[in-house]
């Protein structure tokens, strides 16, 4: 990691102040604990105010400045967003919507992931960037760019139809091929040459599902390729670790950074409380567990979050006492040694002016700064637990083109979305006090108790046949409907469903008999069950809970040396959390924590001799920790936990 322990940082944005602030900034970093400070994300303007005319003055200054504090950087590319003279100068870098409109300068990321002008311009200054600051010793890591495909990861304009078809020739090598591949023979869309194909606008009906999912892949790869061309420059002028920020989050889904990971020295992410979710503290925890899934287990960065409110949702609620201490020790918790905000010094100016900071307008005689003293003064009691692990019993498949796929535009049930799925299971095992690690489908599965795999629609041969065999070895499954349909192409796998999976499940369902939102069922279980149903018959399973009309919903089949059941149902989330409470039992799966409602987690991180229990407590009620010890938050022995508070216990060797 960057900087040593749990870190504390943040980005910061000079070019919005002027040089005494530079200087009062400093020092107030140096009162927060602040020690690592991203700079330079949005510096391009600043850095090359007119083509060819380069100005790094203020950026000498501001470096040397935080390295005269103490503090480490997190040095920007400065690419993430082009000046307005390379788009007055360039117009054909703009995006193109999916309706073939052309997308302004006026916010950022205004740029085609496929223009070849702008990346001969990227390239450009990240060398000038790279050759000035690479031995900079202030600097602790490279960040390139910033949040790459926030909001420009689906270009549809020439540039990229021109790169589209080359990615598909590299794929596929044959137009028949790929005619084969996309199932063209439908509606009469038989390819004959490769210039013949464009991106996927919106078209009078329902597109080609093939297509779709292809021109996700093909994007996710296209700004992957731009972060292998920025990083080359890099490795090339430093020895500092390279990376940049992911967005594990519920509202952005167009990178599959499974493909991403492999090329980051540190794995870092962007999170943010959304507030439009119905439970935002749950969904925190799954992102932190797959940004630790995505590290392959090893500690990773939490790039951004907010101190207090965003500026970007319907309503931006303001965090309660203690919230945003108790949100940063569950990415903690969950494997992050560096905790960063977005951003240090509120901006009197622009679209993100009334987004939180480090430092609110209001200034330091604030409770939302006295709250940053405390987080810092938290984060350095307790940096002895860095470099530690989180380590689980259970394994949850997560798959970025499962998530593109199965909420195609033609599917059974709008209703039926793919993060409810994978939230749903999670938040059951979150509240039975156990810890998931969120893997990859291609992830070896052997040292796991139980593998869950909530509607994983689209799924490959190899990887359907490797969980079938850790079941058939003596894995635990547990599937969910709408898994295993369609193969990696988007072509429904004949014979009946859950396709890939109807073996080791033991069912075969013959139809899929999806509900209205609103209607629900009574299961013979005494559970309730909602939005899909399915014409199930068992085929060497045994029914577990069954609908009205007696077809199987819940179902257990013995496989090999190894168990599977299946839900072909959406149960409510105390059937879900019953179901799983058995599975686990059946798995041999022990809790960490107690089962709560959610308001209580419970993290173990070990490693070295040394072992933490983290004990986060959302609720405003005291709760006994799971085992008594010193408390590195308090420096205290403890036995409970306040209501709101948080307690990190050095256990004792055994």
């Amino acid at each position: 990691m960057p900087v040593p322990g749990v870190s504390l940082g943040c980005d910061y944005n000079p070019e919005q102040w002027s040089p005494d602030v530079w200087r009062e900034d400093v020092a107030l970093m140096q009162q927060a604990g602040v020690g690592l400070v991203a700079v330079n994300i949005f510096g391009w303007s600043n850095l090359e105010p007119s083509p060819g005319k380069h100005h790094f003055d203020d950026l000498d200054e501001v470096l040397d400045l935080l390295h005269a504090g103490g503090i480490r950087v997190n040095l920007g590319t400065g690419t993430s967003s082009p000046p307005p003279w390379l788009s007055a100068r360039h117009p054909e870098i703009l995006p193109v919507a999916i309706d073939g409109t052309t997308r302004f300068p006026g916010g950022r990321q205004a740029w085609c992931p496929s223009s070849p002008v702008f990346r001969e311009r990227t390239l450009d200054l990240v060398e000038r960037v790279a050759q000035r600051y690479g031995n900079h010793p202030a600097l602790a890591l490279w960040h390139v760019s910033n949040e790459l495909g926030c909001h420009n990861a689906l270009c549809y304009c020439e540039n990229s139809a021109v790169a589209f078809r080359t990615w598909l020739r590299d794929r596929y090598q044959s137009i028949e091929a790929l005619n084969d591949a996309w199932g063209t023979s439908f509606w009469s869309q038989r390819y004959g040459d490769w210039d013949e194909i464009q991106t996927p606008r919106l078209a009078l009906s329902l597109r080609n599902p093939g297509q779709l999912v292809d021109f996700q892949r093909f994007s996710s790869d296209e700004l992957l390729g731009h972060y292998r061309a920025e990083t080359a420059i890099l490795r090339r002028n430093s020895s500092a670790p390279v990376t940049t920020n992911f967005m594990v989050t519920a509202h952005i889904r167009n990178l599959d950074y499974w493909s991403w990971a492999p090329e980051m020295d540190i794995v870092a992410n962007d999170h943010y409380l959304d507030h439009r979710l119905g439970n935002p503290t749950a969904e925190l925890s799954f992102a932190a567990d797959l940004t630790r899934g995505l590290a392959g287990g090893r500690p990773w960065m939490l790039m951004e979050q907010a101190a207090g409110a965003v500026n970007w949702q319907p309503h931006n609620l303001a965090k309660a006492p203690g919230e945003m201490i108790r949100n940063s020790l569950t990415h903690v918790a969950r494997g992050a040694d560096s905790v960063c905000f977005f951003q240090w010094r509120a901006s009197a100016q622009g679209a993100e002016k009334f987004h939180s900071a480090l430092l609110p307008h209001a200034g330091t005689d604030t409770a939302a700064w006295r709250d940053v003293l405390r987080l810092s003064e938290t984060l350095q009691r307790i940096g002895e637990v860095a470099g530690t692990a989180v380590v689980s019993d259970v394994a949850l498949l997560f798959s970025w083109e499962s998530w593109w796929s199965s909420e195609g535009e033609a599917r059974p049930s709008q209703a039926v979305t793919y993060l409810g799925q994978v939230h749903a299971t999670h938040r059951a095992l979150r509240e039975l006090g156990v810890t998931v690690d969120v893997v990859s489908p291609d992830a070896d599965l052997s040292g796991y108790r139980l593998v869950v795999v909530p509607g994983l629609y689209m799924v490959g041969d190899a990887a359907a046949e490797r969980i079938t065999e850790y079941t058939r070895d003596g894995g635990h499954l547990l599937v969910t409907y709408f898994s295993g349909i369609v193969d990696e192409r988007d072509r429904v796998r004949l014979g009946g469903y859950p396709g890939a999976f109807r073996e080791v499940l033991g069912v075969l369902s013959e139809e899929f008999a999806p509900m209205p939102p609103g209607d629900e069922v009574r299961l013979s279980n005494g559970a309730t069950a909602t939005l899909w149903t399915e014409r199930l018959r068992l085929a060497g399973a045994a029914s577990v809970a069954s609908g009205p009309d007696g077809t199987p919903a819940i179902t257990r089949n013995e496989h090999g040396d190894g168990t599977a059941w299946y839900v072909a149902t959406e149960l409510d989330p105390r059937g879900m959390r019953d179901l799983v409470r058995n599975v686990i039992t059946a798995a041999g799966v022990k809790a960490v924590g107690p089962e709560t409602d959610g308001s209580v987690e419970v993290i173990r991180r070990t490693g070295e001799g040394r072992s933490y229990l983290f004990v986060i407590n959302h609720g405003t009620t005291p709760v006994a920790c799971p085992v008594a010890g010193y408390d590195l938050v308090t420096a205290e022995h403890i036995t409970t936990v306040v209501g709101g508070g948080i307690a990190v216990i050095r256990e004792e060797k055994a």
